[in-house]
């Protein structure tokens, strides 16, 4: 394994340790060079509750593409209000070790306006 690949997992492993600890449910976050998705898990750690990606066919008729800012702020409110829709109000933000920065910043800021407080 590539050694930045290694540095991001030991951070995505950190910070899913003290969301563990917290026992709250979490927004993960994984991106690629062509799409970003998007989950919320139970906090029990087993259970996928809510998803969504660039990859579903609604977000993409309304993107050209699936790898920038705009495409992962869309994929932002819709998570959002899929989480919504299911009572949840409140998650820890997982961002698994990625920088907080382009479109994973793209994608909380837009579920946080959507009504998600993490």
């Amino acid at each position: 394994m590539f050694v930045k690949k290694q540095q991001r997992l030991r951070r995505a492993r950190q910070t899913r340790a003290k969301i563990g600890e917290l026992k709250a449910v979490r927004l993960t976050v994984h991106r690629s060079n062509y799409h970003i998705y998007a989950q919320v898990i139970s906090a029990e750690g087993g259970k996928v509750l809510a998803a969504a990606s660039t990859v579903e066919d609604q977000v993409r008729q309304s993107l050209k593409s699936g790898s920038n800012v705009k495409a992962a702020a869309e994929v932002g409110k819709r998570i959002a209000e899929k989480a919504r829709s299911m009572g949840i109000q409140s998650v820890a933000f997982d961002r698994s070790g990625y920088k907080f920065h382009g479109r994973v910043k793209a994608l909380a800021e837009a579920a946080r306006e959507a009504g998600l407080k993490f």
